[in-house]
């Protein structure tokens, strides 16, 4: 059994780790670090902690950190450190060169360093590789994804809304997005965007469109917190059919009613939802395939018992990383950048 402590209790830590972790055979969620606040009753064998110094004295094999992103990188490096394996929110950390220290100090200490990146585990991002890999759709000459929510108002003192490094919807929202298109197509060639502030009163960013350019593909990545999800939240185009398909992974909203990923059925997607895939030969559905974003934590305690590759390597976060400041520096600058060298990547705060 491997022991798991989690720094951080608000809305990543109750909604998105903690349920996952302790639904996962040969994890167990030992330490939480909540700063302030009384321990949660729906952990009554979890033990509450004020600090990650605290935290350390514990018997713990694996640290998540699901912090504001401002403190990604101190806290992380602190773990390992102290020799234990680490699994950061996304983004990974603000800057290049704070993600590329983590990494050597994780080489260096033999320790893991990766970060969540839990979307790629959702049943519509599983179904749309299913059918490109297919090959259904010929050759891919376009793809459209999508994370629209609508609200317009402001979430009083929330940090992500401040004016923070790393804070706003594209350090929130495109690294899943800009993981998911590496997956399908690999590193783009280049990297167009413009990431803006639409909303009335609004400090960061809260909408982008991020275009990435591939030799014979053009890979769109959309969000809006002024666009209701009604429309397409995937569209992939290519010579020999289309599939289209709307609405949003039911895992999220099934954490958030306080449903857990050991109950039965509980992100099951209803048949309205389902993609369609329109050939020559005619129009059909495509039943979305179940995914779980315990998949992601089971591969991290395969890798910490040797039995398994590590499916989101450092280099790998590395590489969204780099595509996150080129896509913050193509839309400051109003052109279309190079994929380019690490030494190369511009810090955009």
């Amino acid at each position: 059994m491997l022991h798991v402590g989690l720094v951080g209790f608000g809305f990543a830590g109750k909604v998105f780790h903690a349920p996952v972790i302790r639904a996962v055979d040969g994890l167990l969620l030992t330490t939480i670090v909540q700063r302030h606040g009384a321990p949660d009753p729906r952990y009554p064998d979890v033990e509450f902690v004020r600090s990650v110094d605290e935290m350390l004295e514990h018997k713990i094999d694996l640290v998540v950190v699901a912090t504001p992103n401002t403190s990604h990188h101190p806290i992380a490096k602190q773990c390992l450190l102290a020799g234990r394996h680490v699994v950061v929110d996304k983004p990974f950390t603000t800057t290049l060169a704070d993600a590329q220290d983590l990494v050597q100090i994780a080489k260096q200490q033999r320790r893991i360093v990766t970060v969540y990146q839990d979307r790629r585990y959702t049943g519509d991002f599983a179904t749309v590789r299913h059918v490109v890999g297919e090959g259904d759709l010929g050759r891919i000459a376009t793809y459209e994804s999508h994370f629209d929510r609508f609200r317009p108002e402001l979430k009083p003192n929330a940090w992500r809304e401040q004016a923070y490094p790393g804070s706003g919807v594209w350090f929130d929202i495109g690294p899943h997005l800009f993981d998911q298109a590496l997956l399908l197509f690999g590193v783009p060639e280049a990297v167009g965007a413009d990431i803006r502030i639409e909303r009335d009163g609004a400090v960061v960013d809260d909408a982008f469109d991020v275009t990435l350019y591939y030799r014979h593909v053009r890979a769109a990545l959309r969000a809006s917190m002024l666009r209701p999800p009604v429309g397409p939240t995937w569209m992939v185009h290519g010579t020999k059919g289309s599939f289209i398909k709307s609405g949003m992974d039911p895992q999220e909203a099934a954490l958030k009613e306080g449903r857990t990923p050991d109950e039965p059925d509980w992100d099951s997607e209803p048949p309205e939802l389902y993609g369609t895939l329109i050939t020559s030969d005619g129009t059909r559905t495509v039943p979305t395939l179940r995914s779980s974003f315990v998949q992601y934590y089971e591969n991290v305690r395969d890798v910490m018992l040797g039995t398994a590759e590590l499916a989101v390597s450092p280099e790998w976060s590395l590489d969204v990383m780099r595509g996150l400041l080129l896509a913050a520096e193509s839309s400051r600058t109003r052109t279309v950048i190079p994929w380019s060298p690490m030494e190369r990547v511009p810090t955009v705060p």
